[in-house]
């Protein structure tokens, strides 16, 4: 069959290709897709040409390891779709399954079998597509290990952001407090659970009881500059969790008195490895069911703000560059 594919030819250039696409050979499955899901974050840094060009994509996804990165690249990891042919030694019980799978964005992919992950039942199409969203928010909460009690913050609420506070709002916490300047992504957070959603540092800082500062800050805004902001935000001995990619972009940081005296501690967190003190009990299987007995708590329709078929992804791109914040999940539609 012929599919169409996406291929990032240059920054800021984007471009769909035609390709022959063959059976799939034993032990894989042929899906064809119905959307796909853009990440606001890695994926702007390849559209934007803001990746270092020293290493892979993604060493942790067949489809984006390899070579270092340069262009014409494919990118995309959340392909929602249904299976159609499988190779030998697939069970026909797999045709006509809805799955979900870690590929660039493309009409149809061939991938090996396990890694074509079941739908649950009950979920579309577009939901499933937040599903490599909600993965990471799980895992962001796992690295992070909020305590009974403790104060948290979550800089930025673009759709990592919403999805994790979505999961702290189920936590015992004393407070959970949303920064975000943009006023309908504030209201998004409050709907999602946080106790606070406020526009500044100082406010954030304010929201806690003495103003002491958080226990936990996670910084998800993707602005290398956020981060000071998430260090002064956090009290002494705190903590601050790293889950935004910024590329080849940099800003200064300030490791001060506060920072140093204060024994603050930074870690970053990224889906492709588990908390490494959770491994004798996690594994991705696990992660993986969280994620999606998580992401049927979350209103779906409130987080997928724009649609685009595959023939204007270059609309779509541009949309989320330019930023208009009420871009949140942009997915890819297909035919």
């Amino acid at each position: 069959m012929r599919r169409s594919a996406l291929i990032f030819a240059g920054p800021r250039r984007v471009e769909i290709v035609e390709e022959e696409l063959g059976p799939p050979p034993a032990g894989h499955v042929l899906v064809r897709a119905q959307v796909s899901a853009i990440s606001a974050g890695t994926e702007l840094l390849v559209y934007r040409g803001e990746l270092p060009s020293d290493r892979p994509l993604d060493e942790s996804l067949p489809a984006l390891a390899g070579a270092p990165f340069s262009y014409p690249a494919r990118y995309g990891y959340a392909v929602v779709g249904e299976v159609i042919a499988v190779g030998a030694g697939v069970p026909a019980a797999r045709l006509g399954g809805r799955v979900f799978a870690l590929a660039p964005h493309a009409s149809a992919v061939v991938l090996p079998a396990p890694d074509a992950f079941a739908v649950p039942e009950g979920f579309d199409a577009e939901r499933a597509a937040l599903f490599a969203s909600m993965e990471t928010a799980v895992n962001l909460v796992l690295d992070g290990a909020p305590r009974l009690g403790e104060r948290v913050a979550v800089l930025g609420q673009g759709i990592i952001g919403l999805l994790v506070t979505s999961l702290l709002s189920r936590f015992p916490l004393e407070a959970l407090v949303a920064v975000e300047g943009d006023a309908t992504r504030a209201a998004r957070a409050l709907s999602l659970g946080a106790g606070a959603a406020v526009p500044s540092l100082a406010e954030a800082r304010g929201a806690f009881a003495d103003g002491d500062g958080a226990d936990v800050t996670f910084e998800l805004t993707g602005d290398p500059r956020s981060l000071d902001a998430a260090l002064a935000l956090t009290g002494r001995e705190g903590r601050v969790v790293v889950g935004s990619f910024y590329g080849t972009k940099r800003a200064p940081l300030d490791l001060g008195a506060h920072f140093h005296r204060g024994r603050l501690t930074i870690a970053s967190s990224q889906v492709s490895a588990l908390p490494p003190a959770l491994t004798g009990r996690w594994d991705r299987a696990r992660r993986r069911r969280a994620a999606w007995e998580a992401l049927s708590r979350v209103d779906a329709a409130a987080l997928v703000s724009h649609r685009f078929a595959l023939g204007r992804a270059a609309e779509a791109y541009a949309c989320l560059d330019a930023g208009p914040v009420e871009a949140l999940q942009v997915l890819l539609t297909y035919d």
